[in-house]
């Protein structure tokens, strides 16, 4: 094949049974099960599972892989001295990467990735698989902290992923639904085909990294507001756009510049994506649940859906996951600049399922190209030139 693809677009680049999409029917599986299943049945926990395995876990199984999350949920004081020497502005992805990338210092045993039997050694990919994910969101927590110039709040070890998030972000007894709603955010963004992000960690994968380094590229993949950051700027755009009834003309306006309407839009799918449904529906869930006071610029947000709707359906372009997650992460008490990181903590699922999947069968990725330079040429010596 010597056809160039921008982007690779609709280049197959692996074999996968992870996850797949329809998105002419917006639909998203999980190794078979359809996100909406998930949302409403499974837990991050479970899911993260799910992802790596292939299978839903006993009760069993899902506790004792739940205790050892929790059990690797701390911090060595060593790396979060190191965070203190990081910069109070610094941006919590550059953060997360630095500090990922690392947890393999304090962490080591990728020798055995230079292994034959590397495929075989199921232990030590679950073990740093546990490790990685687990320290996510307490280093996301911790540095919110950090960068404000506190002690970041203690680990415990009785709650939950989703309940010791929330907790060592504000202090708090989590909330339940607030918890609740938290952990199908994160269900949400576990996973969701060969995204940049994900081929970043195939490519990096197939040298042997160590996983340190392969979730560090991934995280400086997703950084970029073309695919992590754009539910911040969603929010920025809702705020610009200031009333529902401002919303017709913003887009008609936006059109006209051809300019970019966040959260709208997306390469797979031609219709709503099904994860934005489901966001969509938790802010009504929290709308009911307190009487109606949720953030105004909610009802900024269906306005400017609708208006995009009406112009844009015929051309398949609908809300995506960005456009109403960001409501619902500032209704939790989490600063902009971190929706990102939330972003990272779930998908780092995803990643660890598809590195292994990447040991299983690995080959270094070498892509070619097509070269459009000049043909041979002599050098001319300086005094020539």
């Amino acid at each position: 094949m010597n056809e160039y693809l921008p982007g690779l677009a609709g280049v197959p680049a692996t074999k996968s049974n992870i996850s797949a999409i329809d998105g002419e029917k917006g639909i998203l599986f999980y190794r078979g099960y359809p996100i909406e299943e998930l949302a409403k049945h499974s837990t991050f926990e479970e899911t993260i599972l799910l992802l790596m395995n292939g299978n839903l876990p006993s009760k069993e199984k899902l506790e004792e892989y739940s205790a050892g999350l929790r059990t690797n949920r701390a911090l060595k004081y060593h790396l979060v001295d190191l965070m203190k020497t990081l910069p109070a502005s610094a941006d919590p992805m550059l953060m997360l990467q630095t500090a990922v990338s690392s947890l393999g210092m304090f962490y080591q045993g990728s020798e055995c990735l230079i292994d034959s039997d590397v495929c075989t050694d199921l232990d030590y990919v679950n073990s740093a698989t546990m490790k990685i994910i687990a320290r996510m969101g307490t280093l996301v927590t911790t540095w919110k902290h950090i960068s404000k110039g506190y002690d970041p709040a203690p680990t415990r070890f009785d709650l939950n992923y989703a309940e010791s998030f929330l907790y060592m972000l504000t202090g708090l007894e989590p909330d339940p639904l607030m918890t609740r709603i938290l952990d199908v955010c994160l269900i949400l963004h576990a996973e969701h085909t060969i995204n940049a992000s994900t081929f970043a960690v195939l490519v990096n994968g197939s040298t042997l990294s160590s996983p340190y380094s392969v979730v560090s590229s991934a995280i400086g993949c997703l950084s970029g507001p073309l695919h992590g950051g754009a539910n911040a700027k969603v929010l920025t755009m809702l705020e610009e756009v200031g009333r529902p009834e401002n919303a017709p003309k913003y887009v008609d306006d936006m059109l006209r510049r051809r300019g970019k309407i966040w959260g709208m839009g997306h390469r797979e799918y031609k219709t709503k994506d099904p994860r934005a449904t489901i966001l969509q529906g938790l802010i009504k869930d929290l709308l009911e649940a307190r009487g109606g006071n949720v953030n105004p610029l909610f009802e900024v947000a269906e306005a400017l859906e609708k208006a995009c709707e009406d112009r844009l359906a015929e051309k398949g372009v609908y809300a995506n996951v960005d456009f109403y997650s960001g409501l619902l992460y500032r209704e939790m008490g989490i600063p902009d600049n971190q929706f990102t990181a939330i972003f990272a903590i779930a998908r780092s699922a995803g990643w660890m399922a598809h590195w292994r999947e990447q040991l299983k069968d690995n080959r270094i990725f070498r892509p070619t190209q097509i070269y459009t330079g000049e043909q041979q040429r002599c050098y001319v010596p300086m005094e020539d030139r």
